[in-house]
Formats: C-alpha cells, structure tokens, sequence
C-alpha cells in the first residue's frame, strides 16, 4: 500500500509541484491550501505523513501542529518554511515536528528527509515482542503503548522520548554519541540542535531518576554523548 501524504501549502504551484513529484516517488497525496483544511483532513483522515509549511492563512503551521499533537496523533510532520533560524527550527521540534526544511529547498533533499522520516519510524515500530518492555531500578518502559510506570505514577511519553529511550537501552553499558542521537531519533546533524537532546535528557531523567541531579541510570560523558546503565554499580 502506498503512504500516503498531506500536502498543507498555501502557494498552490508549489503545492501542486510537490503533490507531482511525490506521486512520481511512489507516494500518495492529499493537498490542503490552509492551515484550517490541513487540520480538518489531519484529525479526519490517517496519513502517514504531513508536509506542513508554517506561514499560512487562517492557522498558521505552528498552531496546525500543536493542535494535531493534542489528539494524540503521532503522524510524523516536516516543516515547510521560509524561516531558518535556530530559534524557528527548535520550536518547530519543540511542539513536534519532526523535521524541518527551510525554503527554498532541493526536491532530493525533501525526498532524503522524507525516507529519513519513515526510515526512523520503520527502526522504532521494529521492535521485537520481547523487547517491548524494559524494566530497571522499579521503573517499567512499553515502547509499543508510549507509557512508562516512574515513582508510582504512570507516564505517557511522546515518540521522541521513547525513540530516545529505545536508542540508548539498545546501546545499553554503551556511549551513544550526540551524532548518532540526532541521526537517529532526529534526522538532524547540526550541532545547534544539541540543546534539544540535553532538553529530552533532562525529562528522562525527572521521569526515572531517583535523584535526577545525580543521576545513576541515564549518564553523561563529557563532550561525547551518553550511556544508560540499567543496573548500576553499588
């Protein structure tokens, strides 16, 4: 079956020229030309990805995206967008996209960023039965439901909390390294969007660290990465 994508731009030659080539690709496609449509067909229809620039009429994209993660959808969403600094980038992860092209753009890289995308997502829905579930020091993780069970409270984590967490309990008594972080869980390889980690390290850590200030499960090695140590040394 063929994915299918949510076209949501309000330059409606550009819209129609993505919708083409994305066709020519293998993909299947559905255009909105506002921001109020592209929220109507995201929350009616399931796609298996969004392409959603953010300065359109009636809801821009930031607005769009956040209301779609409010349902609880985890659709994967790009970014389409003639800002480009690092502030519009981040906020763009921070209400969750999960990547972010500025325009004007190459169509080979949207193509790369859109097999990057469904790649990640191929790697995190793999995981074996087996392993759907970790359990360290009483804290409990179940990557195919996105709830963890902390301190006696239950946790619904987002899809980049948990492709975090499944990344380093693969890796487990292992650095992982920042450039592996962002090339896995985000697609991204600038060094400005490091912060980002250290922000979803820290939530980590609130989350199953008895004392997240000295944290005896979710390491930090200096200037390199970071380790998960399910059973920590006495």
């Amino acid at each position: 079956m063929k994915r299918h994508i949510l076209i949501v731009e309000d330059e409606k030659h550009l819209a129609d020229g993505l919708a083409h080539n994305l066709q020519f690709e293998g993909y299947a496609t559905t255009i909105a030309n506002d921001g109020e449509e592209g929220l109507r067909l995201a929350t009616s229809i399931q796609f298996d990805l969004i392409l959603l620039d953010i300065m359109m009429p009636k809801l821009d994209g930031i607005e769009v995206c956040r209301r779609i993660r409010a349902t609880g959808s985890r659709v994967p969403i790009l970014f389409l967008t003639a800002k480009s600094s690092d502030a519009d980038r981040l906020l763009g992860l921070k209400v969750g996209a999960d990547d972010y092209i500025p325009k004007p753009f190459l169509l080979e890289e949207l193509i790369l960023r859109i097999q990057g995308i469904f790649r990640r997502q191929d790697w995190y829905r793999d995981t074996p039965e087996n392993n759907e579930i970790v359990r360290f020091g009483g804290n409990e993780v179940n990557f195919r439901t996105f709830e963890a069970h902390a301190k006696g409270r239950t946790i619904q984590l987002t899809e980049k909390e948990c492709m975090l967490m499944k990344l380093l309990v693969e890796r487990q008594n292992q650095v992982v390294s920042r450039p592996e972080i962002l090339e896995r869980v985000w697609g991204y390889r600038f060094s400005t969007s490091s912060r980002t980690i250290d922000n979803f390290i820290v939530r980590l850590r609130r989350y199953f660290e008895p004392d997240p200030r000295h944290p005896i499960y979710i390491h930090s090695v200096r200037g390199v990465g970071y380790r998960f140590t399910p059973e920590p040394k006495e």
